[in-house]
């Protein structure tokens, strides 16, 4: 009999490490008619805001070579919105449903955290404080030490389930920021969100998106992101949920190797709907296929030989 369950945080123990990313997977719902929701670790639903947003003005997506640019702009119909209408139609779900919340000043953070506490059947919100698809606050609050810190500290007094932070890999040394919010209260910590990037059109000689920047996901920064797992693994002792680029259970075990504890999947549910169930299945036959009955038992188990 395989073990797959996992520790995330406070108490919060997932049926398998395989979550899908935020801005991903919609609310759950959408993909109610390609997978078994009640298959999966956790849901991270989409980015929910204190009050509405409408995002950012179009053309907000765009393809580049083994990935994609997205500057939606975290829009939603804001947390109240997702309570009353949202929540009673994905409480029933077999799994974690987490919410992923945002906000363009601390207090929206503290406000939004502390209505979703009171949502019996959420037990983590993972906090952005890492987007770079907005104009205030987001990544702003995730680039420096103080920053990051402060929004967790607010978050972590009024929030009394499991606090997830995720992180932006457009900094100098992601350790720091990893640290600082472990420090404040973080239960653990998600990463990397996208990388800033741009595209441009030769022949029109613009911008291809409409803030001009906008954030790097899938295949193509995928190296970054195991290096960035694989750093933070050795500087914190909280539990780490993996992404970046993963569109299979090698990427996924690659991860957990690393020292995830989990994973995210997130643009590949673009391209085959049906492939973090795919990714539970691999995962399990991996283990089968090398002796391993405890999934925990492949988190951080990297082989790596010093040079005498």
């Amino acid at each position: 009999m395989l073990k797959t369950q996992v520790h995330i945080g406070r108490g919060l123990t997932i049926k398998n490490p395989v979550m899908t990313a935020s801005g991903t997977f919609g609310y759950g719902l959408e993909y109610g008619d390609f997978i078994d929701l009640n298959r999966l670790g956790g849901v991270l639903v989409k980015g929910t805001t204190l009050h509405p947003r409408q995002g950012n003005p179009y053309p907000r997506m765009a393809e580049t070579p083994s990935g994609m640019l997205n500057a939606v702009g975290l829009q939603n119909k804001g947390v109240d919105y997702f309570c009353e209408h949202i929540y009673p139609t994905i409480s029933g779900y077999d799994t974690a449903m987490i919410v992923n919340v945002s906000g363009s000043q601390v207090e929206d953070y503290i406000e939004t955290a502390e209505k979703i506490n009171d949502l019996e059947r959420i037990p983590a919100i993972e906090l952005n404080i890492s987007c770079p698809n907005v104009k205030e606050g987001g990544m702003a609050f995730g680039v420096t030490c103080a920053g990051a810190a402060s929004v967790v500290r607010a978050v972590r007094a009024v929030y009394d389930k499991t606090l997830i932070v995720k992180l932006s890999p457009n900094v100098t040394d992601i350790t720091e920021i990893a640290r600082a919010v472990e420090a404040e209260g973080a239960d653990s910590i998600s990463m990397i969100n996208t990388l800033l990037g741009m595209a441009i059109d030769a022949e029109k000689r613009r911008p291809v998106l409409s803030t001009i920047t906008g954030g790097l996901s899938g295949p193509a920064v995928k190296p970054i992101a195991l290096r960035m797992v694989w750093q933070t693994a050795q500087a914190v002792k909280v539990p780490i949920i993996g992404m970046g680029g993963i569109s299979s259970a090698k990427d996924a075990i690659e991860f957990l190797l690393a020292g995830a504890s989990a994973v995210e999947v997130g643009t590949y549910n673009f391209v085959d709907p049906s492939v973090t169930t795919q990714i539970v299945d691999g995962i399990e036959d991996y283990m089968r296929r090398h002796g391993f009955t405890d999934i925990n038992d492949l988190i951080g188990a990297l082989q790596i030989t010093k040079k005498s």
